[in-house]
């Protein structure tokens, strides 16, 4: 654009040589700011990768959240509630409701693939993110009051493709389906842990989760980093408690 705004400029003031030496100035330029246009674009996304675009990645978000909803054979009104409420939030009304028109027209039609939406995501997205993704899901599937063991297992797929370790998975899991050592797998230690070890964990798991890390994002996904690091605080002063340290 700016190429034949500098052409027109030039040509005004010297003639033929002077749009040739605009035209040239205004390419120029817009190759200089055109990364920034670019990475204003993708303003309200879940990332800021310039390598998937909003449009592509609101749909394979969706598309996962298909796959754990439908996991356990049962689609429950309040896990569908779940999702449009997030997407509103994250994207406004009308774009969530443009993606989820696309969706049942064009997606939902298809056979829908963990695996390629995981491979085709994975190298675009990192790390924090794919670890946000799961737990939204997981925050999906606990809409209806109960995380099944069909929604588990899905889960667990989708993050193994994601390349998620199965300490981090764990932790996440923790979060939501709470057991006697919930504090101890939501920190990734074991319970045998000594002091030192737990303090060790606290310390690395405030520095992985820290909402600071997704500060670019939008509220919606800010609030989900939030509540991870509230639960990593919470395990911490669970086994403060517990131990007397």
């Amino acid at each position: 654009m700016l190429k034949w705004v500098g052409a027109f400029i030039g040509f005004m003031a010297r003639g033929f040589i002077g749009a040739l030496a605009g035209y040239l100035l205004g390419s120029l330029l817009d190759l200089v700011l055109m990364p920034k246009r670019n990475q204003r674009s993708f303003t309200g996304t879940f990332t800021r990768s310039q390598t998937v675009s909003p449009g592509d990645f609101e749909l394979n978000l969706l598309s996962l959240a298909s796959l754990v909803i439908k996991a356990d054979g049962n689609v429950s009104q309040r896990e569908l509630d779940y999702v449009r409420h997030y997407f509103v939030q994250a994207y406004g009304k009308e774009r969530a409701n443009a993606t989820f028109k696309t969706f049942n027209e064009v997606i939902k039609k298809r056979e829908i693939s963990a695996f390629k939406i995981c491979t085709f995501l994975k190298p675009r997205l990192q790390y924090e993110v794919r670890l946000q993704v799961i737990h939204f899901l997981f925050n999906i599937a606990q809409a209806d009051g109960h995380v099944s063991e069909k929604e588990v297992r899905k889960l667990q797929e989708i993050s193994g493709y994601f390349n998620i370790s199965s300490y981090d998975f764990q932790s996440i899991k923790a979060m939501f389906i709470k057991s006697a050592d919930s504090a101890y797998k939501i920190l990734e230690i074991d319970k045998n842990a000594s002091i030192d070890e737990i303090k060790k964990a606290y310390r690395k798991m405030v520095k992985k989760y820290h909402p600071d890390k997704l500060v670019n994002m939008d509220e919606a996904y800010q609030k989900g980093a939030r509540e991870k690091f509230n639960q990593v605080q919470e395990a911490y002063e669970k086994l403060q408690k517990e131990r007397g340290f």
